[in-house]
């Protein structure tokens, strides 16, 4: 991922948050890109190989629903449909979902704009499977632990929730947008009716290498 990329996209979220729109510059970010996604810092244009790595491991997918919270450019979810998930995707960025029909014409994901503070409200205990890639680490502190909430709320009972984010121990600078979590922030899913089945603090195959925190919860009431 480029400094030019982070930088961009740095500075147009503190612009949006010192505004007193946490929110807003995702849009804002889609929009600026046009079809020119090298300006996104996360926009691989590939499944994220922390996720794929995931779902390797698990081995066929038996049928059942997944969500994909914070979509972007929709790799992850049609990795996810691909494997046999009917498979429901958001993003607050309307241009974002556009973009995701557009690279993926006659996909079977339903992409929907949406945000996840104020989702629908049949989404709640409803997917076998949710994916969080990313997305806590790109909202504000005061932010995350209601995004919790909200992710929590989406899986079905027995089902399970896969979040995978950038780590770092508490002692350790904040660092830069996207913001390295402590393992403390994820530990509110354990309080929302989830049982963590793993935790894994590893170095990415990055170059250089990144901190990385998956975590598997799974809903048990």
């Amino acid at each position: 991922m480029s400094d030019t990329r982070r930088a961009i996209a740095r500075e147009m979220a503190r612009k949006y948050i010192d505004a007193g729109d946490p929110l807003g510059w995702f849009e804002a970010l889609y929009s600026l890109a046009g079809g020119d996604t090298s300006i996104i810092p996360w926009a691989d244009l590939a499944p994220n190989p922390n996720v794929v790595e995931w779902l390797d491991r698990q081995g066929p997918a038996a049928p059942g629903s997944a969500l994909k919270v914070g979509c972007g450019l929709g790799d992850d979810a049609e990795e996810l449909a691909r494997r046999g998930f009917q498979t429901t995707a958001f993003d607050i960025s309307a241009t974002a979902i556009e973009r995701c029909k557009v690279r993926f014409p006659g996909s079977e994901v339903a992409y929907l704009v949406a945000d996840l503070f104020s989702a629908p409200k049949t989404w709640g205990g409803r997917f076998d499977l949710v994916l969080e890639s990313y997305t806590l680490q790109v909202l504000p502190p005061g932010l995350r632990a209601a995004a919790v909430e909200s992710i929590a709320g989406f899986v079905a009972p027995g089902g399970t929730l896969l979040v995978v984010a950038r780590g770092r121990e508490p002692e350790d600078p904040e660092g830069k947008m996207p913001w390295p979590l402590i393992r403390e922030e994820l530990e509110p899913f354990e309080g929302r009716g989830l049982k963590r089945i793993s935790f894994e603090d590893y170095m990415d195959h990055e170059d250089p290498p990144a901190r990385r925190f998956r975590a598997t919860y799974r809903k048990v009431h």
